[in-house]
């Protein structure tokens, strides 16, 4: 399936006040505004046999480098009713620099699982899969 940003505006939102926390030793609190990825899910029709979800962000360039950074998380996560894709930071549209059009948030996370510029979700059933060689740091990145 596919949405865009005004078919996810018209969803259910709903607004969570939670701390970003950062591998890097920084936090922060925001209210994140956005649609529960368990309801994109059950609208896609997600499989029982489903283990992982994939999380895709645009191509992006940082110091001339241009390079995709995609992340997963279990089910257990995808489903939490604190996961949302959101499209909209402490009462506004979401910034750029956080990661608009739409980003991840996940409260049961660190930061680098949170993706940003999200651009395509991907359900799978193997962990071989949900696995990013590239990225550095462990697979799960809970709090």
């Amino acid at each position: 399936m596919s949405f865009s940003l005004g078919e996810l505006k018209r969803l259910p939102m709903e607004t969570h006040i939670t701390l970003h926390a950062c591998e890097e030793g920084w936090s922060y609190i925001a209210e994140w505004t956005g649609v529960r990825l368990s309801q994109l899910l059950e609208l896609a029709g997600t499989r029982p046999e489903a283990r992982y979800v994939v999380f895709m962000p645009f191509e992006n360039a940082n110091n001339g480098v241009s390079r995709v950074l995609w992340n997963s998380v279990d089910m257990a996560d995808a489903l939490h009713p604190q996961t949302l894709l959101a499209y909209g930071m402490n009462g506004e549209e979401l910034p750029a620099g956080h990661g608009a059009p739409i980003r991840l948030r996940l409260v049961r996370q660190l930061g680098y699982k949170n993706t940003k510029y999200l651009y395509r979700i991907t359900v799978i059933d193997n962990m071989e899969a949900a696995h990013d060689p590239a990225r550095r740091g462990p697979w799960y990145g809970g709090i």
